[in-house]
């Protein structure tokens, strides 16, 4: 069979409409396909490659670690240089009170481990999360989730899950001494960068400390540099009791972790003992990975233009067309009149050797997320494109 036939027939699909680019290669911040067509890629693989396609340094430090092992036990059991590397490294760049990391393979998988330690941290079993939000696709994960579309042909799912207003102070309310944790991220990404005032976050953090009840954010689309700080809390004043991480953490490879305090992560270690556990979590492999992923943040100040890049794209893009454009450093949502609009737009980007795409809870709203290594010259480039499919579109 041809490789398009496979791919329909025996890969599970997704959606009715895949984008079915044969990968060939990727490299910096482009994706070549097998017949030698390039895509400038302006969404790293969904707010993934943050520092690009096959960065050296990521590249080497897995082939130095693919010489010395791979898997050797299930998570929590061997001393790994890789993980200890790791952790100690992201304890050096957080907060004093999140110092104990918890390696997994996916955000959705990071969100489930932390919801289980809220519930485990406070003995409750209420959830607050807000509606809009998305924070995967597993069963807790799309239980604390707030697009109804996504989860009424999986229901039941689980129970005591409350949902709030995002940026909504009045609703502050609702989180009580029945609340295990409130589960939020700090910009709605799936909801189509949605962000909050400051005073409502400061406002959240009191609540949760005054009820007792745990503060979880999910950075796993803002976390690595996306929004211009290593994590979007960093910008607002606010830490969490436990942090979500996932997409941009591996350097391209597959890596999630819930972080908090050793305090809470020892209570997973009795009552029952192997509280939470993993096969493949902080696989050496990618945690080499992970922290060459750090290293190139830090080591090539990648954070240092992310709001000015940002902010360039938003000047280059500028249509009477577009209704909104929602941003916070390299994280943007483009809005139009109707998803129609939206998916024509996508797909003459496309034509064009273009990579953009829509948001799941926003179809109205284009998602652009370039790696923070893009030049100016590819930013050009890309918004000519993206400014040429939208005259385009709109001329039919």
């Amino acid at each position: 069979m041809d490789p398009q036939s496979v791919f329909l027939n025996h890969l599970a699909q997704t959606s009715p409409f895949p984008l079915k680019i044969e990968v060939a290669k990727a490299e910096g911040t482009y994706i070549y396909d097998v017949d030698g067509k390039s895509y400038l890629d302006f969404i790293s693989g969904i707010a993934v490659t943050n520092i690009g396609h096959r960065h050296p340094h990521v590249v080497n430090a897995i082939k130095h670690q693919l010489d010395q092992y791979m898997h050797v036990m299930a998570y929590g059991e061997f001393i790994q240089t890789p993980q200890n590397k790791l952790a100690e490294k992201l304890a050096s760049l957080l907060p004093p009170q999140l110092n104990s990391c918890y390696f997994v393979n996916s955000g959705a998988e990071a969100n489930e481990g932390a919801l289980k330690l809220a519930k485990r941290v406070t003995g409750r079993t209420q959830i607050i999360s807000c509606k809009k939000s998305y924070h995967g696709s597993t069963h807790g994960a799309l239980s604390v989730s707030g697009n109804e579309v996504k989860k009424y042909a999986f229901r039941p799912l689980l129970p005591d899950v409350h949902f709030i207003e995002f940026n909504k102070m009045d609703d502050l309310a609702m989180i009580t001494t029945q609340t295990a944790c409130v589960i939020i991220e700090p910009i709605q990404g799936d909801a189509g960068v949605r962000i909050p005032s400051l005073v409502y976050m400061k406002a959240l953090r009191e609540r949760c400390t005054a009820m007792g009840a745990l503060l979880i954010f999910d950075e796993i689309q803002t976390g690595f540099g996306r929004t211009g700080t290593l994590f979007c809390f960093e910008q607002m004043g606010v830490i969490p009791d436990i942090l979500t991480i996932a997409k941009a953490m591996g350097g391209g490879m597959p890596i999630g972790g819930f972080i908090s305090s050793k305090e809470n992560m020892d209570l997973f270690t009795h009552n029952p003992m192997l509280g939470h556990i993993t096969t493949f979590g902080g696989h050496p492999v990618v945690c080499a990975s992970a922290l060459a992923n750090l290293e190139v943040i830090e080591n090539e100040s990648l954070l240092a233009d992310v709001e000015e890049k940002g902010a360039l794209i938003e000047s280059l893009i500028g249509h009477p067309k577009i209704i909104e454009i929602r941003r916070r450093g390299l994280m943007f949502a483009v809005e139009f009149e109707s998803a129609e609009l939206v998916a024509q737009i996508v797909n003459k980007c496309l034509e064009n050797g273009l990579i953009t795409f829509w948001f799941l809870s926003c179809p109205e709203s284009f998602r652009l997320a370039p790696p923070l290594t893009i030049s100016v010259q590819e930013i050009e480039k890309g918004c000519k494109i993206i400014r040429g499919a939208i005259e385009e579109v709109f001329s039919i």
